[in-house]
C-alpha cells in the first residue's frame, strides 16, 4: 500500500509541474500583452509639435538633458513668455553665465531674469525642486520645456506635485530621436521603451507614496 502511495506521488509531481509552469507562462503573456498595449497608449501621449498657447506664464521651466531645450527656453524668455527661466537640474559649479555662452545667448539680456536649480538629478528630483522655488516665487504657472519623448513623465510628476499650478507643455524635438516611424529606428524604440517603463514606475509610486506617508505618520 505503502508502494502503491509513492507511486502515485510520483505520478502527480511532474503533472503539478507542469500546472505550475502553464499557470506562469499565461500570466508571464498575459503581463507582457498588457505592457506591450500601454506601450502603445503612451506613444500617443507624446506631443506631436511645439505648443502653441501663446499665453505667457509666470515662468518658464526646463529640464536639463541637451544644449536644444536650453535655447528654447531662452527664446521663450527673452519672447516674455515669461517672468524667470528656472532651470533644474544643473551641475554644480556651473553659473548663468557659463549656460548662457554655451547657448549662444547673450548673458547681458538674460542673466538677470535665470535662475539655477542644482539639486534634482531625476525628473521626480525636478518637480520638487521646481514646486519648492514656485512657491518661493509666488508664481501660479509655469511653461515647461522638455524632449518630446520626455513629457509625459514630466507632466505626471509635475502636476503631481503642483496640482494647483498651471502647467503649460512646451515640446523640444531633438534631432536624435525620430518621433515619426519610431519604430523604424532602433535607437528611437528603445528609448521610448526605456522613457514608458520610468513612466510606469512614476505611475505605480504615485500609487503607494501617498500610503508611506501615512504609515510613517503613525509610527
Amino acid at each position: 500500500m505503502g508502494l502503491r502511495s509513492l507511486r502515485q506521488d510520483r505520478g502527480k509531481a511532474p503533472t503539478r509541474g507542469w500546472r505550475r509552469l502553464k499557470r506562469l507562462t499565461v500570466l508571464a503573456a498575459g503581463l507582457l500583452i498588457a505592457y506591450g498595449i500601454g506601450f502603445l497608449w503612451f506613444t500617443t501621449l507624446l506631443p506631436t509639435e511645439a505648443e502653441s498657447d501663446p499665453r505667457p506664464t509666470d515662468a518658464v521651466v526646463v529640464l536639463t538633458g541637451g544644449s536644444d531645450r536650453l535655447g528654447v527656453a531662452l527664446d521663450l524668455l527673452s519672447e516674455d513668455k515669461g517672468k524667470k527661466l528656472f532651470v533644474s537640474g544643473v551641475y554644480r559649479g556651473v553659473d548663468v553665465r557659463q549656460l548662457l555662452d554655451l547657448s549662444q545667448h547673450s548673458p547681458e539680456d538674460l542673466s538677470c531674469c535665470v535662475v539655477l536649480g542644482y539639486e534634482a538629478d531625476n525628473t521626480r528630483g525636478n518637480a520638487v525642486e521646481t514646486a519648492a522655488w514656485m512657491k518661493e516665487q509666488g508664481f501660479t504657472s509655469l511653461r515647461l520645456v522638455t524632449a518630446t519623448y520626455h513629457m509625459p513623465r514630466s507632466l505626471l510628476e509635475f502636476r503631481r506635485l503642483m496640482p494647483a499650478i498651471e502647467i503649460v507643455p512646451h515640446p523640444v524635438f531633438p534631432e536624435h530621436f525620430k518621433r515619426e516611424n519610431w519604430w523604424m529606428w532602433p535607437g528611437s524604440s528603445t528609448l521610448l521603451i526605456t522613457e514608458y517603463t520610468k513612466y510606469l514606475v512614476a505611475l505605480v509610486r504615485g500609487v503607494f507614496d501617498p500610503l508611506l506617508d501615512r504609515l510613517a505618520l503613525m509610527f
